[in-house]
């Protein structure tokens, strides 16, 4: 059982201990539901392990809160403990700290300024096939309207606009096979991804500024695979190239790019999810950002589920307490001190204090 009305690192506390790996959510996820659903003002329903509860007080606005309640595997990193001003414990930045401030204000904030839906989803670590809020998306679309979201992604209390799209890209080279003997019979094609490094040792990232905020894009050499074996002149190579590119850019224009860039070269698109803007522009954007960021923003380098929002045509922040430089990691931990001034922010923009 979760105590919503204990202190919201208490509550992190208890949320690291309820094991929750990706595709191992239910335990939480019914914590979660049994929890929210002893809140009156709250309505509440559950698809799969995840679990949305909404405010239906008639709102002249909607916003969306949402979190995952999936981690890593762990690593020796539960149950959790405190050192100082740290809560250490798989998950405590990447994002159960975020989620526990999203518990709170639920409980907490009764009557808010806005009609709030908050999302508690699934699968959100792993192929983006069994990722929750994108299943919400298809089988209960109308759970995720509203006029503004907050993804409770770890930014280390700063509010971070819209998230930069990524691709993925084979670019193959071609030859002759030969035998390693008689290597002139043949044309190396691995030899022959030495002009592809080229391209991208030369590449200059863009650094577009988009609504006021500066990305920092990125295109680099991941994986290369290329031979047939020890006596052999292979006849193929392939580079996988991952590009990450601001919100200026669709997807097609990324994909042009890439195909500009690597004109000569097959290249073959293995992987795509679109960025989004920041539209901090929003009213209820341009209020939280006033509010809870005290007026300061920075582009978001990643992608994150904001791109499922921007695609539902809402606009969408990151903002959480947990550091992201610190997740996925062995020692992760989230600074008590932060979780308690995020609940304090948001309640307050909540609620409409100052």
């Amino acid at each position: 059982m979760l105590d919503l009305t204990t202190d919201v690192a208490e509550l992190t506390a208890a949320l690291v201990d309820t094991r929750s790996e990706s595709g191992d959510e239910k335990a939480l996820a019914d914590a979660v539901e049994s929890a929210l659903a002893a809140l009156p003002h709250l309505t509440v329903a559950r698809d799969g392990d995840a679990v949305v509860a909404r405010t239906d007080l008639g709102r002249e606005r909607r916003v969306v809160i949402a979190g995952h309640l999936d981690t890593v595997p762990i690593v020796d990193n539960v149950p959790s403990y405190v050192d100082g001003d740290r809560l250490y414990g798989c998950g405590t930045s990447d994002m159960k700290a975020g989620v526990a401030v999203q518990l709170k204000l639920a409980a907490l904030v009764v009557e808010p300024i806005h009609d709030v839906t908050y999302v508690f989803y699934d699968n959100e670590e792993v192929d983006a096939s069994r990722n929750g809020l994108l299943r919400l998306s298809r089988n209960h679309p109308e759970s995720l309207a509203g006029d503004f979201a907050i993804l409770m992604e770890p930014t280390d209390g700063v509010i971070e606009g819209g998230c930069q799209g990524t691709m993925r890209v084979d670019v193959r080279t071609s030859g002759k096979r030969a035998h390693s003997a008689r290597s002139w019979m043949g044309e190396n094609a691995i030899h022959k991804a030495g002009e592809v490094l080229d391209v991208l040792r030369a590449y200059t990232p863009r650094r577009p500024e988009v609504e006021g905020l500066t990305f920092h894009e990125g295109l680099n050499a991941v994986f290369v695979e290329g031979g047939v074996a020890g006596n052999v002149i292979p006849d193929e190579c392939v580079i996988r190239v991952n590009y990450r590119y601001a919100p200026d850019l669709s997807p097609a224009d990324a994909e042009a790019h890439l195909r500009e860039v690597f004109a000569g070269f097959e290249l073959t698109v293995t992987d795509s999810a679109a960025p989004a803007r920041p539209g901090l522009d929003d009213p209820s954007a341009a209020a939280f950002v006033a509010a809870v960021g005290e007026g300061r923003a920075r582009a978001k380098f990643g992608w994150t589920d904001v791109s499922r929002f921007s695609e539902l045509g809402v606009p969408a922040v990151n903002y959480g307490p947990g550091d992201p430089m610190l997740a996925h990691t062995r020692d992760e931990y989230a600074k008590i001190s932060r979780i308690r001034e995020a609940e304090e922010r948001m309640v307050a923009w909540l609620t409409g204090r100052r």
